[in-house]
């Protein structure tokens, strides 16, 4: 009887882990759905956000020193020449990196936590659609469940840094690889 109370008391811990999201392939989805009756955000929820998510996106999306390895680790047509760098870098030998391009964001209530909507922007992977970090991994960049609330923990800065060569990304085993080995969510997949 107690084995059964704590394995119930471990169970509803890990749900309180968890907080409701939804992912939007663009702002315009965001806004549609914003309308619906009983959503938990609101237009202006949706602007902050996709506003914060493309900020975030470029200061911490994965750059690349090819656009071939770049693509290599997110799909052909995925990525782009990374709009942070000036001419002046390149001509003064900074190299020049590819970054994914931004493929949608999610949101996520803290409100029960008393924290509000925050979001984190998402890019295109071989699995299908990914954080910055490559920490969570998502078969869709369209509809809502619930996924743990370090989901929208903020990944560390690549604004600025060498981006990654060939080598630093077969080390790792590819984008993401070693965050999802490390915490065991990769794979989980949003229902639209």
């Amino acid at each position: 009887m107690v084995l059964a109370g704590t394995a119930v008391m471990a169970l509803s811990a890990c749900e309180d882990d968890k907080v409701d999201a939804q992912a939007f392939p663009d702002l315009q989805s965001c806004l549609a759905a914003s309308e619906k009756d009983g959503l938990w955000f609101t237009a202006d929820d949706c602007r902050t956000q996709f506003a914060a998510a493309e900020k975030e996106h470029l200061e911490t999306a994965p750059r690349y020193e090819s656009r071939e390895l770049c693509e290599q680790e997110h799909g052909a047509g995925a990525c782009g020449a990374d709009p942070a760098q000036s001419g002046a870098q390149q001509q003064q030998g900074g190299g020049f990196s590819f970054m994914p391009l931004l493929v949608g964001y999610m949101m996520g209530s803290m409100l029960s936590r008393g924290g509000g909507v925050f979001s984190q922007p998402m890019v295109r992977t071989p699995g299908g659609f990914s954080t910055p970090s490559g920490n969570q991994t998502f078969a869709s960049n369209t509809g809502a469940g619930r996924v743990p609330a370090t989901t929208f923990n903020r990944a560390p800065a690549t604004i600025g840094k060498a981006p990654m060569t060939r080598t630093q990304v077969s080390q790792r085993g590819g984008f993401g690889a070693g965050a999802t080995a490390r915490t065991g969510t990769g794979g989980r997949s949003f229902g639209g």
